[in-house]
């Protein structure tokens, strides 16, 4: 899959590939956009194109062949959610003391290193910017060059300070990519060390345009709605699951319906009585959140007169009823709530009780 697959801010894709033609590219560059925008797609095409063993051009910039040892493994490591899980899954079956040394890292080639934020706080931990210093210390096996993607930019305060030895003293043959959705959260003296490049939502129009040939099983309501959803970010509208998306929704609805005017809190139990403990809970959990927030969203457009701004366009009219029932201080009270909901998960506080209590303490 060469660049031309990349959909989107060609501009800062072409500026990218012109400094690798000039060999002046950074030895360390922040990603920065929106989640779905491409941030982890386009390091790993770099990635590639600087260590293909068959380089191409195409339109006159460095490009990749896609079929070559390096290109096939590090390509391997495209699928990030089942390579985390693999990670994760051979931590798990380690005796509890090597458990608690290892950290997560997913390595597809042996110069090529991916971070991902480490379970169960899900941050970037000091142990793994340590591996990343130790290994960059060694010229690459494989490669012309050694290539680190730290995939998130919640850091650890102490891995953040760690990191920035890495970024101060850098060796010639390596290359950090920092992703981020938002670059303010890494410290301003890690930003200070790299280039920012940002990745821009696209129109929803031009994101329809990509779905009607992607997901061409969606009719165009579904579309719309996709795209709307997606924030501009085509990764994120092409995974995004719309079956699961609207039984989330609905969910949902039913939490915010029973908070702003019910009095008869059986549909609320019934629902919530399926947010179970364990994984599959705590995604199914993380779905309705999500789609709550998605919901009081929207509902603050309708009510700040802003209705263009709305993502759930398939349910407007409903959406128009509850921004009539309530005020800006019940949303900001609402999202506060939420907020405290999702603590609860991190602490595993039982899923059914946490949002029966947010619907009850919101009730008008």
């Amino acid at each position: 899959m060469p660049f031309s697959s990349f959909h989107g801010n060609s501009e800062v894709v072409r500026r990218l590939r012109e400094m690798l033609a000039r060999d002046r590219f950074p030895h360390a560059v922040i990603l920065a956009g929106p989640q779905g925008a491409g941030k982890y797609t386009l390091a790993l095409m770099l990635a590639r194109t600087m260590n293909c063993l068959d380089p191409r051009e195409t339109g006159g910039l460095p490009d990749f062949c896609g079929v070559c040892s390096n290109c096939v493994r590090i390509g391997q490591a495209e699928d990030l959610e089942a390579r985390f899980a693999e990670a994760v899954e051979t931590r798990e079956g380690l005796r509890d003391t090597d458990k608690r040394e290892t950290r997560i890292l997913v390595q597809t080639h042996p110069d090529v290193l991916v971070v991902p934020p480490d379970p169960p706080q899900m941050m970037i931990k000091v142990d793994q910017v340590r591996q990343v210093i130790q290994t960059a210390r060694y010229k690459p096996q494989d490669a012309r060059r050694r290539v680190f993607i730290f995939v998130d930019s919640a850091f650890m305060k102490e891995a953040a300070n760690a990191l920035l030895k890495v970024l101060e003293e850098p060796p010639d043959f390596a290359t950090l990519f920092l992703l981020a959705r938002n670059p303010g959260e890494l410290l301003p003296t890690i930003r200070s060390r790299c280039v920012t490049f940002t990745l821009a939502a696209l129109p929803a129009a031009e994101i329809e345009r990509y779905l009607e040939k992607d997901r061409p099983e969606w009719n165009a309501r579904q579309r719309q709605l996709v795209a709307r959803l997606s924030g501009g970010a085509v990764g994120r509208a092409r995974t995004l699951d719309l079956e699961e998306y609207v039984a989330a929704r609905k969910d949902a609805l039913t939490l915010l319906g029973t908070a702003m005017r019910s009095t008869d809190h059986s549909d609320l139990f019934r629902a919530t009585e399926t947010y179970r403990a364990g994984g599959e809970g705590k995604e199914k959990t993380d779905r309705l959140l999500g789609a709550a927030y998605g919901l009081l969203k929207d509902i603050m457009a309708i009510t700040s007169g802003a209705p263009d701004l709305v993502r759930n366009t398939d349910i407007t009219a409903e959406l128009k009823t509850l921004a009539g029932a309530v005020d800006f201080n019940w949303i900001a009270q609402a999202t506060q709530q939420l907020g405290q909901v999702q603590s609860g998960m991190r602490r595993n506080v039982l899923r059914p009780l946490s949002l029966d209590a947010f619907a009850i303490a919101l009730e008008r």
